[in-house]
This record gives structure tokens, C-alpha cells and sequence, in this order.
């Protein structure tokens, strides 16, 4: 459990993803909010002031690359923009690294796995689309 609940702001347009996510991350101790469409990212980056925002690559509208770019300029200073997709690796790699993303993950990642490595994520102080490994 974290002592300090990490605040995270999950984009998907997969509403089961959606929900298991925001299951799964509370469990671990992470405030989560969910949002549903690329459409008003920006605005809700700037209002809720997440830590970490999980993005969807593939969502309809705006892909999560591209939100990824205009959010960022609506986000606190500090904020973390993560690449989240079942797209392979090292395309999701090539991708997050183009956009400037502060990291990556596999949708093959889930529960325990996921809330450890957004946990490394956050604390990590330099901003870098590499893979956090997994815990051991």
C-alpha cells in the first residue's frame, strides 16, 4: 500500500478496461478517475492535477500520442504522461519515445504488476519513455 495516494487519471474508450483498471489501482492504494473519450483530456489534466496519466494509444478521435501532446501543456508541473496499449512492444516503445511519453506499458500488464510499475513510475525524477522492469 502507498502511503501517499498517487492520483491517476486512466484514458481508455474501453469501458471494461476502464473498470478494471480503477478496481485494480484502488485496491493498491492509488486515487484513481477514469475518462472515457480523448475529447476533454486537457481540461480534466488541468483540474484534477493528476501525478500519472494512463493513456490509451488507440482511442477514437484522438489517439494517445496526440493527447498526450496537448495535455501536457495543460498539466502541473510533475505530471507523468504513460503510453498504455496492447500494441507490440517495441512499436509502443518507438511511439512513446516520439511523443515524449514519460514511459510506457503493456496492456499485458495488469493488477499487482501494473500498480508497482505506475508506483516506479512516478517516482522515477527523469522524465523517459523507457519500460519500468517488473518488481522481482
Amino acid at each position: 500500500m502507498l502511503e501517499t495516494k498517487i492520483r491517476v487519471l486512466y484514458v481508455d474508450d474501453d469501458q471494461d478496461q476502464l473498470s478494471l483498471a480503477e478496481r485494480t489501482l484502488s485496491a493498491y492504494g492509488f486515487d484513481v478517475r477514469t475518462h472515457r473519450s480523448s475529447l476533454g483530456v486537457s481540461n480534466l489534466v488541468r483540474t484534477t492535477q493528476p501525478d500519472l496519466v494512463l493513456l490509451d494509444v488507440n482511442i477514437p478521435a484522438l489517439s494517445g500520442d496526440k493527447v498526450l501532446t496537448l495535455a501536457r501543456g495543460q498539466a502541473p508541473r510533475g505530471t507523468k504522461f504513460i503510453l498504455y496499449s496492447a500494441s507490440d512492444e517495441a512499436q509502443l516503445r518507438a511511439l512513446a519515445h516520439a511523443s515524449g511519453a514519460d514511459g510506457y506499458i503493456s496492456k499485458s500488464v495488469q493488477g499487482e504488476a501494473l500498480a508497482q510499475r505506475l508506483e516506479a513510475l512516478h517516482l522515477k525524477p527523469v522524465a523517459s519513455a523507457e519500460p519500468v522492469p517488473a518488481a522481482r
